[in-house]
């Protein structure tokens, strides 16, 4: 049995990181080349705000479902699970209006803060600060 969890750590490591890896092919983001260019001065890109937000909306699903996976494999704890994809939403939610208004103002609130908004948005950051806070809970229980 612990094989087996393990095995499904490691298959949700590999579906975040399949998300990241195959972003382009599979999500639609004008911003990709807008911030892999980390050039300010390259024009801002045409795009469908409808495609764009739904587009963000299926990677944030794909990331909580891979991190949640990752959190009821590593504590076997239903609650925990459950309050991670809470506070993974939360940010989710607080971060993705940030994010385009960002984009609506054309990043003129500023370039790193738009960079480090859409970061947010689009990666599983909360994991890694969810993960220590958890194993810190199991420890001291």
């Amino acid at each position: 049995m612990k094989i087996l969890n393990w095995l499904l750590i490691i298959a949700g490591v590999c579906g975040l990181v399949g998300v990241r890896l195959l972003e382009d092919k599979i999500f639609y983001d004008p911003f990709l080349e807008y911030f892999h260019e980390a050039n300010k001065n390259i024009t801002f890109p045409q795009f469908e705000w409808a495609k764009l937000i739904v587009g963000h909306l299926f990677r944030f699903i794909l990331n909580l479902i891979f991190s949640c996976l990752i959190i009821q494999c590593l504590f076997k704890n239903r609650q925990w699970t459950v309050q991670g994809a809470l506070l993974i939403s939360i940010i989710f939610m607080i971060t993705f209006p940030i994010y385009l208004y960002c984009i609506y103002d054309r990043f003129e609130i500023g370039y790193l803060f738009s960079f480090y908004m859409r970061r947010f948005v689009i990666q599983p950051l909360a994991l890694l600060l969810i993960v220590p806070m958890f194993y810190y809970r199991k420890q001291s229980s």
